[in-house]
């Protein structure tokens, strides 16, 4: 990992939590000034606290326990007559809680558990962001479900022309039913990883963005390469004529998402064929206990991948991939001679 890059991120990270927390005492002090009750209720809480303190260091061990008991039973029903004045000006319940970006972390970057700090999966996405996916998740504030229009696809089968007794349209809506089921059934170890196949144009890569959408959204990690830039960078830095910076060989066979487009573009030869074998088999195993899952998408039919590719290759991906087929007329083609 670059130290100065993770510096960098960090200090982001302390900004907006700074500007969480800040916003949020500026909507309790708006609603103190306005609120003699809730400025009252906030004045007890404290002094409660203080007595709290007080009771903890006394000797008497009675008198203590009663005295707590009591600190309790009356912090609790300022807290619910708090929560009951609040909910009378707001819905929101968590209003005059800083509003953090990352439920989880509260936007430290890391989560604490038995004493044990580890890196929060956002902070990991801010990484694989900045360093590999800058380039190519572009679009997904655009590219997700909800903006998912069938209706660019045919509704009219083509056997002849397509190689299939349904029409564009019906598969590209069987592809985005078992694209949900692969988003909900995620940390599943019997859901298959996908494979999409078929020529450019047919919304392989803006499925692809809906998925990487909602992964994100549940807190997953998703990385994105093609393929013929990660093998070549990989071979790089195995023979050093590359410094991963950013630990790119380990971020592959750990991220919870990788995505590998474009397969089948890269030039291939034995060393990169074992390259790919190692990342998928690895990723398959689970050595690091989590689930991980693969979507590799490519212009390749199935029959050219397993030409292409060996049979170690092969059989993984018959055996764990789901395999979804795009087909249709070219929708970057049929976008340009509607706007024309």
């Amino acid at each position: 990992m670059d130290n100065s890059l993770l510096k960098q991120i960090l200090r982001e990270y302390e900004e907006k939590r700074q500007k969480a927390i800040f916003e949020a005492d500026i909507r309790k002090k708006d609603l103190l000034k306005v609120n003699p009750r809730l400025s009252e209720i906030e004045k007890e809480l404290s002094n409660i606290s203080i007595q709290t303190a007080k009771a903890i260091l006394t000797s008497d061990k009675k008198q203590k326990e009663n005295l707590l008991l009591s600190l309790k039973k009356e912090t609790n029903n300022l807290l619910k007559e708090k929560k009951n004045f609040i909910k009378e000006l707001t819905s929101d319940n968590n209003y005059l809680n800083p509003h953090f970006e990352c439920k989880f972390c509260s936007d430290t970057g890391y989560i604490t558990k038995d004493n044990v700090a580890t890196m929060c999966s956002c902070l990991k996405q801010r990484i694989y962001d900045i360093a590999y996916n800058k380039s190519n998740m572009g679009n997904l504030e655009r590219e997700n479900f909800s903006n998912f229009n069938v209706r660019l696809f045919s509704d009219k089968p083509n056997k002849d022309l397509y190689k299939s007794d349904i029409s564009p349209r019906e598969n590209i809506n069987l592809i985005k039913e078992k694209s949900k089921n692969f988003i909900e059934n995620f940390d599943d170890p019997e859901e298959k990883n996908l494979v999409f196949t078929g020529s450019t144009g047919l919304g392989k890569t803006f499925i692809i963005n809906c998925i990487a959408n909602e992964m994100l959204k549940q807190g997953k990690t998703v990385l994105y390469q093609t393929a013929p830039v990660m093998l070549d960078s990989i071979i790089d830095i195995k023979f050093g004529k590359e410094n991963s910076k950013f630990d790119l060989i380990d971020n592959i066979l750990n991220v919870d998402l990788l995505i590998i487009d474009d397969l089948g573009a890269e030039r291939t030869n034995d060393i990169k064929i074992t390259e790919l074998f190692t990342i998928i088999n690895t990723r398959l195993l689970n050595q690091n206990h989590k689930i991980t899952k693969t979507i590799i998408s490519t212009n390749l039919t199935a029959p050219e991948l397993f030409q292409t590719y060996t049979t170690r290759i092969g059989s993984r991906l018959a055996g764990n991939y789901r395999f979804l087929r795009f087909f249709g007329e070219d929708l970057r083609f049929k976008k340009s001679k509607k706007e024309a």
